[in-house]
């Protein structure tokens, strides 16, 4: 019995720091050196979580090329099960400012009609955390009467895209980013969909939790551990932090200050996908 079952959501990075957001243009910008490391949600996610003492099974489609034997080397911990991506493997550029802030050029591989085997997700779990990828739709269907978590990321609140995934999840994560009513989108998950419990993330302003039949409430960002190196992975581990304290039974504002700490501990660790944090600094942080 796996505590976690993640579909989806691995891939490689590589991450370019950057005098400035927006990058002006210029023929040529001398950075420091390009690094290629783990990326993706699925990743930050499965990682985040072996690292809190969660037993983690990932499974995924990706490329028999050297980006995914890098995600095979680096998955360290976690059950990954996958089949070979037709395409390849997912890529991202992450283009990261000197506060921190990234914009991301996302390569997703897709391939129309492309479906993740069953046999290698069909296993007992505690819970199961979907990414948003296409070919990950039909496991509503065939794990029917799991509880599940999605990520929408950036979601505008009206892109068709998503709204399996915000309607079909018991608990939803999502950003503030796209959104011009965040309240408003949050109440219409909740309104639409089968969720019980609705985060939308909103960087350094904290976050905003939303239960069936509760108020809104607002809740800080963690104090930071120390500067601020790079926002990449932020909110997978808010997610990681947010799924351990469900799974250990705590209420939902306990599982915001766990998700919150973690946040700001990937803000302040570089490459945090390969570095999450461990539950003993997390239970430091919260005592």
């Amino acid at each position: 019995m796996y505590d976690v079952l993640v579909i989806g959501g691995t891939g490689v990075d590589s991450t370019v720091y950057v005098p400035s957001l927006p990058l002006p243009y210029a023929d040529t910008y001398l950075v420091p050196p390009v690094v290629d490391r783990i990326g993706n949600t699925g990743s930050g996610v499965a990682l985040g979580c072996t690292a809190l003492g969660l037993s983690v099974r990932l499974a995924d489609l990706i490329g028999d090329d050297p980006q995914g034997e890098l995600i095979r080397a680096r998955l360290t911990g976690v059950d990954f099960a996958w089949a070979p991506a037709a395409a390849g493997t997912r890529r991202s550029v992450l283009l990261v400012g000197p506060d921190g802030r990234r914009t991301s050029l996302y390569d997703v591989r897709a391939t129309p009609g492309e479906r993740l085997p069953r046999e290698l997700y069909d296993v007992p779990a505690r819970h199961v955390h979907v990414s948003i990828a296409d070919f990950a739709r039909p496991v509503y269907d065939e794990l029917s009467g799991m509880p599940f978590s999605t990520d929408l990321h950036d979601w505008d609140g009206v892109n068709d895209y998503h709204k399996d995934f915000a309607y079909r999840s018991d608990l939803v994560f999502l950003s503030g980013t796209k959104l011009a009513d965040p309240a408003e989108a949050m109440r219409s998950i909740l309104a639409l969909g089968r969720a019980h419990t609705v985060v939308c993330t909103l960087g350094a302003d904290g976050c905003l939790l939303l239960e069936r039949d509760g108020e809104l409430r607002a809740f800080p960002a963690a104090a930071l551990p120390g500067p601020v190196v790079d926002s990449n992975g932020a909110g997978d581990a808010f997610v990681s932090g947010f799924l351990y304290g469900t799974l250990n039974g705590l209420r939902a504002e306990e599982c915001v200050r766990l998700g919150t700490v973690a946040g700001a501990h990937a803000c302040t660790s570089a490459g945090t996908h390969e570095a999450p944090i461990t539950l003993k600094t997390l239970h430091a942080r919260t005592s």
